[in-house]
């Protein structure tokens, strides 16, 4: 029973004896790991690592997104009581899923930041693991992928996003949000005929082969046939999902450095996320969750449930 034993269980991210099973202590106490899974730097036997990354650098108004990370892992100790509703089988108890806290770097030396990244992420994926990570501004995803295409190739990539991120810039020692997705692409670490940006409502003169379904083509349909749509598109190559926040419109989620009317209900995400059940996802993130503009919490609610389905996307198809 969790009420019996949360008179007993208090900051299991560290007292956890076992990296799996679910979690009763009582939600407004205890260390705040992510779901209240195991703080550890230890990869061996893990399934899937959640990482934080609380860079705040190139946001275009809002500034914030540094405590983004801490902002969800409160937010999400309401979660891990029960298995995610609707999934049909229980990640937290099926896999070995561990916090393995912050990227540590130098605030004061920007230009540094990219390799710290690329470092921290590759280094998991060597031991084995999967990263889900927890932004952030939006420039972390491009050290990331960089990451994923060394080990996989170059990635099929979802984005959620009010931006496309693919505004022109050949200047690689730019650390920009907005060109993030444009420097991967011309890199090559992602395959962009077979990605797809969803929720775009912002202008782009390039989309560099990416498929679109923007915001308004997405509000004309069902949240089925969208990801049905996505799917078609990804096929059955590894696949990385980056998740930027202002993805949904400002009512849902006003705690974000790029707020853009127009978007994405928390109810859409939630369907189209589920609807993608089966893709071979290897890794994913939610990016710019800037708490400081959102007093109610909800927007790091809706990160916090943002990277539940993506542990769960990534399960999904690695059941036993």
């Amino acid at each position: 029973m969790a009420l019996e034993d949360a008179k007993q269980q208090v900051d299991t991210a560290f007292t956890r004896e076992n990296r799996r099973g679910l979690a009763f202590e009582n939600a407004f106490g205890g260390a705040t790991s992510f779901l209240r899974r195991s703080f550890t730097k230890d990869l061996r036997g893990v399934d899937l690592a959640i990482t934080g990354v609380p860079f705040d650098q190139a946001v275009t108004h809002r500034p914030g997104t540094r405590f983004g990370p801490r902002a969800i892992r409160e937010a999400s100790t309401l979660q891990p009581y029960d298995p995610p509703f609707g999934w049909g089988f229980d990640p937290l108890s099926d896999f070995a899923i561990t916090d393995h806290g912050d990227l540590a770097f130098d605030y004061a030396k920007t230009a540094d930041f990219p390799a710290a990244l690329h470092g921290h992420i590759a280094r998991i994926l060597k031991a084995g693991p999967g990263t889900i990570t927890l932004g952030g501004d939006h420039y972390i995803t491009l050290p990331i992928l960089q990451a994923y295409a060394e080990k996989f190739g170059p990635m099929r990539v979802i984005q959620f996003d009010a931006h496309s991120d693919l505004w022109a810039d050949d200047d690689l020692t730019r650390i920009d949000h907005g060109t993030m997705m444009y420097k991967a692409v011309k890199q090559g670490f992602v395959d962009p005929a077979h990605s797809v940006q969803i929720g775009i409502r912002t202008e782009c003169d390039d989309y560099l082969g990416f498929n679109v379904i923007d915001a308004p083509s997405l509000h004309r349909q069902t949240p089925e046939s969208v990801a049905a749509r996505v799917r078609e598109i990804v096929g059955d190559g590894p696949c990385y999902l980056t998740f930027d926040i202002d993805a949904l419109d400002p009512a849902f989620a006003p705690g974000t450095g790029t707020p853009v009317w127009g978007g994405l209900a928390s109810w859409q995400a939630s369907a189209i996320l589920r609807a993608l059940a089966g893709i071979d996802l290897k890794g994913g993130d939610v990016v710019e969750v800037s708490p400081p503009y959102d007093p109610t919490g909800a927007t790091a609610i809706m990160g916090a449930h943002v990277a539940m389905e993506l542990i769960c996307l990534y399960c999904w198809t690695r059941r036993r």
